[in-house]
């Protein structure tokens, strides 16, 4: 069961109620019990934020200016991101960071990515390899390393994981040092011992449990019994983006005083987001996350190097490096659950996703000329069947991207001219009514 699908739909029956009252309230916080109880968040905790929710939205003062709706959203909102756990901010200066967790829980690949975090930000990392008891583990971290271009550390054949910590320690010269240490089957006297050792060689300034999202309230257990060994500073829960207990992982682990630090929303070495329980509920509820999305923006455009005039005028050179740009930003699911339109089909995605591939092998075929002045293309059949050829597709293929281009022409052209469009497009966006919305090109 999706727990943010289920949340969004009930938000969309309350906003669509004829009338709320004190009746309508009750449903809605009993239908709340029902899906949180089935995405395996523990009953009692259910019990505890529903009455609270219940107690907040019938007695609590009204905000000047809200409905009774808007102040049951708003109170649902606020108390989900307590329920759910404040939000983090991960140390950037030199440090030691230890990473813990049982077999599946994702703690190899977690410590690539928590790598390439740190990497993406400017800072020297290096990665530990001391999982003695997997030696495939050793060879991941080390074929992760080569991908994403740090150091790597291990000795190979040492049975003494803090042997192998002692020697990193020795050679690195890392702003950032990440130990992989082994994980087990269960929490047993081995696994205790071995991180104790490792914690008093290394001396962590982080000490991050990595669980998996699927395990659900059971990582409330996990977390008590690997803070009893090691006090842990946060917890990087992984496996976000397909686990419908993920809502029971996250409430149980902030139920137990630990901190979630990071959340894997995917496979990519870049998946990996600091949390935020406001925008993570926000996302839950449908709301659009419009900052996320504008600090996703500028970093790329940064990155992509994309120049001023690309947003001056739209020919299919400057579309062509702002589709570039579009894919460094992620799958298009993520960004629509940004903008608040979680819930399109993932058959309408895939379809979005295969034609910008289509459209980047269209727009490698064209000359320097086509991509600057479309007319050209549009008054030669011979140009179009050339760049159908090139782009393994056919003539109706290149004349289908020509005609959408033409309507993005059109819409861009009246965004940049018409005032008053752009400002009920921009009200549009802030609203949530994107989902709506059918993107001329992707999805026409």
């Amino acid at each position: 069961m999706d727990l943010g699908q289920s949340l969004r739909q009930l938000v969309a029956k309350i906003t669509n109620a004829p009338v709320i009252d004190e009746k309508a309230v009750k449903s809605f916080t009993k239908d709340l019990q029902r899906i949180l109880i089935a995405s395996d968040v523990s009953v009692k905790l259910v019990f505890d934020l529903t009455k609270r929710i219940e107690k907040r939205a019938l007695e609590s003062e009204q905000m000047q200016g809200l409905t009774l709706r808007e102040h049951l959203l708003k109170v649902v909102h606020d108390e989900l991101v307590q329920f759910m756990g404040s939000s983090y901010t991960p140390k950037m200066e030199k440090h030691k960071i230890l990473l813990m967790g049982l077999f599946g829980s994702g703690k190899t690949t977690g410590a690539g990515k928590l790598a390439y975090f740190y990497k993406k930000r400017g800072m020297s990392v290096g990665l530990v390899g001391a999982d003695v008891e997997r030696p495939a583990a050793q060879e991941q971290l080390e074929q992760l390393s080569e991908q994403i271009g740090v150091h790597f550390y291990t000795v190979k054949g040492e049975k003494d994981a803090y042997k192998v910590v002692q020697d990193a320690l020795s050679k690195s010269k890392d702003d950032i040092l990440i130990v992989d240490s082994a994980g087990r089957s269960a929490f047993d006297e081995r696994l205790a011992e071995e991180l104790t050792k490792i914690g008093e060689i290394l001396h962590p300034d982080e000490s991050y449990l990595v669980l998996s999202a699927d395990i659900g309230q059971i990582a409330g257990k996990q977390a008590q019994e690997f803070n009893s060994l090691i006090p842990i500073t946060g917890v990087i829960v992984t496996k976000m983006d397909g686990s419908g207990k993920g809502g029971g992982a996250l409430s149980a682990v902030a139920a137990t005083g630990a901190k979630i630090s990071f959340i894997g929303v995917g496979e990519k070495m870049e998946d990996l987001e600091i949390y935020d329980s406001s925008r993570f509920v926000g996302r839950l509820l449908g709301i659009p996350d419009i900052a996320g999305l504008m600090e996703k923006v500028k970093a790329v455009t940064e990155e992509s190097q994309i120049k001023e005039e690309d947003f001056q005028e739209l020919t299919i050179e400057s579309f062509y490096n702002q589709l570039k740009a579009a894919k460094k930003m992620g799958p298009l699911g993520g960004l629509f659950s940004m903008m608040g339109a979680s819930d399109i089909p993932k058959d309408v995605i895939n379809q979005s996703e295969g034609k910008m591939k289509l459209y980047e092998s269209m727009i490698n075929s064209m000359t320097k000329e086509e991509r600057k002045d479309a007319s050209l293309l549009r008054k030669s059949r011979s140009r179009m069947e050339r760049v159908a050829r090139g782009a393994g597709c056919t003539l109706e293929d290149v004349r289908g991207f020509l005609a959408q281009f033409s309507k993005m022409e059109k819409m861009f052209d009246r965004f940049r001219k018409d005032r008053g469009f752009r400002k009920k497009m921009e009200k549009m966006i802030k609203g949530g009514g994107m989902g709506n919305m059918n993107l001329p090109g992707l999805m026409g």
